[in-house]
């Protein structure tokens, strides 16, 4: 199946994204610990993080041009937060440093049996654009959008720009709050965590809930399940593309590797199963190693990984 998308070329990024960046402290310990208990931890280990910030870096290292739009606190964190993207060759120069503000942080808890991990986070409201503060010259830099939806009246606004500019827009989503529903209904290709759909529509069967979610917005829609690979509704029926089976060490940012995976098969033209191939594979080797950021693969060790597991992937690629 191919995607319907439109893609403007006079673009000086391909890619824009707007939405958190953090500071991850990664503590990796033998099992979850019980109540009112003491656990040695193993190894512990600092990274940048993020959903859209974590996407940026990729597709940087990917090749593409890749602008962030955030904020950071004017603190030791914000620099390194900051630093870890614009080191990558992301653009930075709209990332805005908001003073008296304390930047994002994630201490994360990762079991050493499975690689599966406990997010404890906390973020400044600081760090929530003002009106007015969003520079549209900027969000419609890129020949994609890409958000989080974290922050949702900025969201909605740079959505609606890109709209009036003909940009197609990628939004990654795991919570619902107020004005989720509105804000949703602009995006243009929205993939959620897998138990979204259900949160959102209060139904229990994740494929139902997604049937529905699909129903209810215009666009695109599809989830990702972790192992088990991604969903996606197309006019045929769902679509179900099944994960790779890798020795998972941290699943941590999984999720924001298979959103740039999904844009980046997006810019090149592929059709729908072999963008989500490349997406689930992307994911499954970050899973590999400790981090959001340090298993994120090289371009030619993905498309090796793929074409060592599925035939399709052996024969040369046809960029778009």
């Amino acid at each position: 199946m191919q995607l319907e998308l439109s893609l403007l070329g006079d673009k000086p990024f391909d890619v824009v994204g707007l939405g958190l960046n953090a500071v991850d402290e990664l503590c990796v310990i033998p099992r979850y610990p019980e109540f009112n208990s003491k656990i040695r931890i193993l190894s512990l280990h600092r990274q940048g993080g993020g959903q859209v910030a974590t996407a940026m870096v990729a597709l940087a290292r990917w090749g593409l041009r890749a602008r962030y739009i955030g904020k950071v606190g004017d603190d030791e964190r914000g620099r390194y937060s900051l630093e870890s993207i614009r080191k990558e060759g992301v653009d930075v120069t709209f990332v805005t440093v908001e003073r008296g503000a304390f930047s994002q942080f994630a201490f994360i808890l990762i079991d050493a049996r499975n690689g599966e991990r406990t997010i404890l986070w906390d973020r400044d409201e600081k760090l929530m654009y003002r009106p007015g503060e969003l520079d549209r010259k900027a969000v419609c830099s890129g020949r994609i959008l890409h958000v989080d939806g974290h922050d949702i009246p900025a969201t909605c606004q740079a959505l609606q720009w890109a709209k009036e500019e003909g940009i197609p827009s990628v939004m990654d989503i795991d919570k619902v709050e107020e004005g989720t529903a509105e804000m949703i209904r602009m995006v243009d290709f929205l993939i959620t965590s897998s138990t979204f759909p259900s949160r959102f529509t209060g139904i229990a069967d994740p494929v139902e809930a997604l049937k529905t979610l699909d129903r209810e917005v215009p666009g695109f829609v599809a989830m990702t399940l972790g192992r088990e690979g991604a969903l996606a509704m197309t006019s045929a029926g769902p679509l179900h593309v099944p994960g790779f089976v890798v020795k998972a060490v941290d699943t941590t940012g999984a999720g924001d590797v298979f959103h740039a995976g999904f844009i980046f098969g997006l810019l090149q033209g592929w059709e729908l199963r072999r963008i989500l191939e490349f997406a689930n594979a992307a994911a499954a080797i970050k899973c590999t190693q400790i981090g959001g950021r340090s298993g994120i693969p090289t371009l030619p060790r993905a498309l090796a990984f793929l074409a060592e597991r599925l035939p399709s992937w052996r024969e040369p690629l046809q960029p778009g």
